[in-house]
């Protein structure tokens, strides 16, 4: 079927959405073609900004791809203290970013789930209310989530990796703290209580094929995300999944295979937030523009302090940990107008696609 045909249907098939995947050459040119039309059409050109704070590497988990992984003994492990983080809060609020993203390994002690909690409202605290949050650490309990949904979390991104029960036991360890079900169960209780919700996978991971990929685009159709967080596979030399590094399609693939995935998911949910990933610039300097050409609307500077960003290393040859916050400051509005975007300055930009729960 040509694709344009497959452009007017009001909703994908399987079948349509591994035939665009596929696409090449001028059919390729055509799919990133409609879903900018589309971006510009259903939200405009303007590109919101989440100041990211990776505020540690501690992690319970042993996912078999990630840097970060507690088995992982060659780390420096770090975890910023509060008067760091509400320092970096305070350069997104002076610098007009509108909303942080603090991110983080999984932990749900105590005394974690009450420093984020302190964080969160001290956030507010210095904004005037006026900063907006997303948070990413991890799985936790209902009554965690809801604790720093009232302090004033609003978004909260949790990356399922991958949709397939199958696939996902190959990239995470088959035991209790690596479940598919909680997983899929924590998605569902953010939804519950109020957050905009956004979840994404890896492009590219071994074992990988176009069908799981396409069920994955299915997956946050029928989730119905709020945003979504979607970025190539990077191996990683101190993990698991290293060892089937040769047989991973080139990083140029996975890069085009990303930017099919963001192209197509923009015309399928149409006014959903969708995140240029950081590491599509690991493999292409201007990756992050060009996903912001095909359909991405958020970008995330990193403000974490510079002397931990190489610690925060989910993948290798991560871009930017030699930079400072305000050097990330000083190059984001060239590189989004240099794809003739504006940058949201001052405001949330939530996802339109969100409705507030009666």
């Amino acid at each position: 079927m040509p694709i344009a045909d497959i452009f007017e249907k009001t909703e994908f098939s399987r079948n349509d959405i591994i035939q665009l995947l596929s696409v090449n050459g001028d059919d390729e040119k055509l799919l990133f073609k409609f879903a900018a039309k589309t971006k510009t059409e259903s939200i405009g050109n303007t590109v919101y900004l989440r100041g990211l704070i990776e505020l540690s590497n501690i992690c319970s988990k042993d996912c078999m791809y990630c840097g970060i992984r507690k088995s992982n003994q060659d780390i420096k492990r770090y975890s910023l203290d509060v008067v760091e983080v509400l320092k970096a809060v305070q350069f997104a609020y002076d610098n007009k970013y509108g909303s942080i993203a603090i991110q983080s390994g999984e932990i749900t002690s105590a005394a974690f789930v009450d420093k984020i909690n302190t964080i969160i409202l001290r956030s507010k605290e210095i904004s005037n209310g006026e900063i907006g949050i997303t948070l990413s650490c991890g799985e936790q309990s209902e009554e965690t989530y809801r604790t720093w949904f009232e302090s004033g979390a609003h978004r909260y991104l949790l990356r399922i990796e991958s949709s397939t029960e199958e696939l996902y036991y190959k990239i995470h360890p088959k035991d209790d703290t690596h479940n598919f079900q909680t997983r899929l169960n924590a998605l569902k209780t953010l939804k519950k209580i109020g957050y905009q919700v956004g979840t994404g996978v890896m492009v590219g991971l071994p074992f990988q094929t176009i069908e799981h990929l396409a069920d994955d685009l299915l997956f946050m159709k029928e989730f119905d995300v709020d945003m979504c967080g979607m970025g190539p596979y990077i191996e990683h030399k101190n993990t698991p999944l290293y060892q089937f590094k040769d047989s991973l399609m080139p990083l140029k693939d996975r890069f085009s295979l990303t930017m099919k995935m963001i192209a197509i998911l923009r015309i399928m949910m149409k006014d959903i937030n969708i995140v240029a990933a950081t590491a599509l610039q690991a493999i292409d300097k201007i990756g992050r523009e060009k996903a912001i050409q095909v359909g991405a609307n958020i970008l995330m500077p990193n403000i974490t302090p510079g002397k931990f960003r190489d610690s925060y290393a989910l993948y290798e040859n991560k871009p930017c940990t030699d930079e400072n916050a305000e050097d990330c400051k000083s190059c984001i509005d060239v590189r989004v107008h240099l794809v003739n975007h504006k940058v949201g300055y001052s405001e949330w930009g939530d996802s339109l696609h969100f409705q507030k729960p009666i």
